[in-house]
């Protein structure tokens, strides 16, 4: 008893730290400017409560452009790698073939060498491709970014999935493609969830490749937006915490949606 509650006075704490952030910028994004700088652990009251920053957000800039680009690029990257991470990983995980064992070396290298690194390269071929200030450009680059981890993981628990129920759908009859789609993908959704926790926020967080590739107004996201209210002498904060605030919301609300199932996946194999 004594030690299941330091585990949840652990997790609780743990908990706390994680949300203390998000619960800041939520509570100062309603705040005067004066109340902000005064005591930004307070919360809002009649004199200080304020909507201004999101008044400003909302009227006087493309806020909602930018929140339907990020929200565009993020979901079709988010496609694309559970699509191709997915069939990759069946490839890799079901069928012995020459360079099998080269293939997943190649992946894993993708997860331990950053994507950045060949930020120079991916720029040049973007302007030959004449992708560049395009939403496009983005969502290749995020899927090529999320496809190494996303193959690991899938491939894994592919290899979980009983041989005995392939090949019954064999001799029944089913192909290949009605067996990835039909048979083995329902039952790997926990780790597709996973995955799909793990490649959205670092896709939805993301600032460098918009400022590279995407700097126009028409293609900005949310995060490359926020940077306008963001001056060298003067920052506007109202602006600054609304807009952050308006940015972190569809984070939480998909990670509630996806959080049942990425604690399926993360336990899976935990206890037999």
């Amino acid at each position: 008893m004594k030690n299941r509650l330091m585990v949840h006075g652990a997790l609780m704490a743990y908990t706390v730290l994680a949300l203390f952030p998000i619960a800041l910028i939520l509570i100062n994004s309603v705040k005067t400017l004066e109340a902000i700088f005064d005591d930004p652990l307070a919360l809002p009251t009649m004199e200080s409560l304020t909507f201004i920053g999101f008044q400003k957000v909302l009227a006087s800039t493309n806020f909602l452009l930018y929140f339907g680009n990020s929200l565009l690029v993020t979901l079709a990257a988010l496609f694309c790698i559970l699509l191709f991470g997915a069939m990759a990983a069946w490839a890799l995980s079901e069928y012995r073939f020459m360079g099998n064992r080269v293939l997943t070396l190649f992946l894993a290298l993708g997860i331990m060498i950053p994507i950045r690194l060949g930020t120079v390269s991916i720029l040049e071929l973007m302007v030959k491709l004449d992708l560049v200030n395009t939403l496009t450009a983005l969502v290749l680059v995020y899927t090529a970014q999320g496809l190494p981890l996303a193959v690991m993981i899938l491939s894994e628990f592919m290899r979980q999935v009983p041989t005995e129920l392939k090949d019954a759908a064999r001799c029944d009859g089913v192909g290949e493609v009605s067996i990835f789609f039909k048979v083995v993908l329902p039952l790997i959704r926990p780790a597709m969830a996973t995955v799909a926790v793990f490649t959205m926020i670092p896709a939805w967080n993301d600032l460098w490749f918009p400022l590279i590739l995407a700097p126009s107004d028409r293609t900005k996201t949310v995060t490359l937006g926020v940077q306008q209210f963001i001056g060298q002498y003067v920052t506007d904060w109202n602006s600054v915490l609304a807009a952050l605030s308006l940015a972190v919301i569809p984070m939480l609300i998909l990670y509630a949606l996806f959080s049942r199932q990425l604690i399926r996946g993360l336990t899976a194999g935990a206890v037999k």
